[in-house]
């Protein structure tokens, strides 16, 4: 995912994918436990994303806050 489809998301949308993000990561996880998967550089890319995505998240909620004073 890149941060120009991240910018383009809204604060719920974001909420909503960084929690299916995470829901991935650990089938991901699990799946490349119980047996070596395909791609495993998919489980750093997820948590990229993931990272990304928060990163985003606190930035707006950082923005709203420092707007109400």
């Amino acid at each position: 995912m890149k941060n120009s489809e991240i910018l383009e998301l809204t604060t719920e949308e974001l909420t909503a994918r960084i929690g299916e993000e995470k829901g991935n990561l650990t089938k991901l996880k699990f799946a490349h436990a119980v047996s070596a998967i395909e791609n495993p550089s998919r489980i750093n890319k997820v948590r990229k994303d993931i990272a990304r995505l928060n990163t985003e998240l606190t930035k707006r909620k950082a923005a709203s806050a420092s707007e109400s004073k």
